[in-house]
């Protein structure tokens, strides 16, 4: 299984009132085309400022659209062929994390992470042809350690964290909401935007005192080129975490420094994840220390394609929260995770032996001329054919050389062959089963879109839904358009939510 480096990028937001305020000096500094940011210690004006150098840096006059444009978009179009993806920003409490996952609606231009995402998934889901999906959203908080549905009934119950063998650490009893557009997902968002625990400080007045997690869930079914049914399934986090900050700095008492306190023992058990997955001579790594590092178990050296946006502040007297951050990001760049698509295992299988066959192929042409490869796998020669000697010349010494690895080639080759024949023939034993499950899958579908169906017939009272019909690229869900392009309809015949 390949693995792939975590993904890493600095921003440095403009300064704040505050900081010009205290006539604060700016001590970072970035080359963007090298992809490099530049610390300057205020107290050690004649030292070279600390050089570190990450996938992206971004400074001021750069936007949320570039950063997404550049790095995100990559990340979440895995997701919508079924990997497992993550966004997180980090970095001290004021630093500009909320900003760049959420952003601002106008301009445009600076529209954060998250809706760039929505848009991205239902773009991806109109475009497809012959797959169908199941769209779902889902928004948690960790707050002082514990963990609430920001979507619930309840937003005030504690969860609990639970793994299974097959999909992880999970959370029991979270919502999960169907989502049919991107107006629908936003909607979702600010609904538990506005239960999350957020507070004054002197940093800034409306500190996140929690971390959040956005996942949106993707369940595809397509249908190949000879009929055959393949589901697979991506997941993407997007996170927005609560900043590290110092006492002395946020003015935090009461309740607000235990809010702190708690924050910070988690960042500080996500640091140590971090390190412990760089060091190659450790052998346990400390997920179980938080909540949040449990969550994003998966994310850091497991199965998932993650990038990271450090954010920085420009000031001075931020110059060791700053100079901690960098040093943080640095570490996480080294992660290595080993993302795969998530699908049926005898899908994966089934490609695996194709991939196979199509490099022994590759290799064989390589050797033999493509020729002589069709004739030898349509058995029109025999693998050692046989000439009289007659008709034979004496061979040279470069040609019995050439002649011998021809022969190992073909001998490799047959037996590879052999054994992915034995392993068809094993799979052919299954089909039946096969075409079982997926008649089964088919049935709970079609149960779960007659259930949407009545209970969207009972909030209407009982008006009769649009009639819609079929074409290539048709889906489960409405994807985001806009008046002047909508997505093609679906008939009665076609399931539908």
């Amino acid at each position: 299984m390949a693995s792939e480096s975590v993904k890493v990028v600095v921003r440095c937001r403009p300064m704040n009132q505050r900081e010009r305020e205290l006539n604060c000096q700016p001590v970072v500094t970035v080359d963007s085309a090298r992809g490099q940011c530049f610390l300057q210690n205020p107290g050690a004006a004649d030292e070279p400022p600390k050089q570190f150098t990450f996938d992206g840096a971004y400074y001021v006059d750069h936007f949320t659209e570039q950063i997404y444009n550049e790095i995100a978009y990559p990340l979440v179009e895995g997701v919508t062929e079924g990997y497992n993806g993550t966004i997180f920003a980090y970095g001290q409490t004021g630093s500009g994390k909320s900003f760049t996952m959420q952003g601002l609606p106008d301009p445009p231009s600076q529209r954060g992470i998250i809706p760039r995402a929505f848009e991205h998934v239902f773009e991806s889901v109109q475009c497809a042809e012959n797959t169908k999906f199941l769209v779902r959203a889902s928004y948690l908080e960790i707050y002082n350690e514990d963990v609430r549905d920001l979507l619930g009934a309840d937003t005030k119950q504690k969860l609990e964290l639970k793994e299974h063998p097959e999909k992880g650490v999970y959370v029991k009893g979270l919502s999960m909401h169907t989502v049919h557009n991107v107006a629908q997902c936003e909607r979702v968002m600010e609904a538990g935007w506005k239960n999350r625990s957020v507070g004054y400080t002197l940093m800034n007045k409306d500190s996140s005192r929690s971390h959040s997690i956005f996942t949106i869930s993707i369940e595809i079914y397509a249908v190949d080129e000879r009929g055959k049914d393949h589901l697979r399934a991506g997941k993407l986090n997007l996170v927005d975490l609560a900043g590290s900050e110092r006492q002395s700095k946020t003015g935090a008492t009461g309740e607000r420094l235990k809010e702190a306190t708690k924050i910070n023992l988690s960042l500080s058990a996500l640091g140590n994840v971090i390190s412990a997955l760089v060091d190659g001579r450790c052998k346990h790594i400390p997920y179980r220390d938080s909540k949040l590092t449990r969550l994003l178990q998966d994310s850091l050296g497991g199965n998932t394609k993650t990038l990271m946006v450090a954010c920085l502040s420009p000031a001075d007297n931020n110059y060791d929260e700053t100079l901690s951050t960098l040093r943080y990001a640095n570490r996480a760049k080294s992660i290595k995770n080993k993302p795969r698509i998530n699908e049926d295992p005898k899908d994966a299988l089934l490609r695996e032996y194709q991939e196979e066959i199509k490099k022994l192929k590759a290799i064989l042409a390589q050797q033999m001329g493509p020729s002589n490869l069709s004739a030898l796998l349509s058995s029109q020669v025999p693998l050692n054919p046989v000439q009289s000697e007659e008709k034979l010349a004496p061979p040279s010494a470069l040609q019995s050389d050439t002649e011998a690895e021809k022969q190992l080639i073909r001998e490799e080759y047959e037996e590879r062959l052999a054994r992915l024949r034995a392993d068809y023939e094993a799979e052919q034993e299954s089909r039946a089963r096969l075409e079982k499950d997926i008649t089964a899958m088919r049935n709970s579908y079609d149960v779960k879109v007659s259930t949407l169906e009545e209970n969207l017939r009972k909030e209407t009272g009982g008006r009769p839904a649009r009639s819609t019909s079929c074409t290539p690229g048709s889906v489960l869900v409405t994807p985001h358009g806009s008046p002047a392009r909508q997505l093609p309809q679906l008939p009665a015949s076609c399931p539908r939510l």
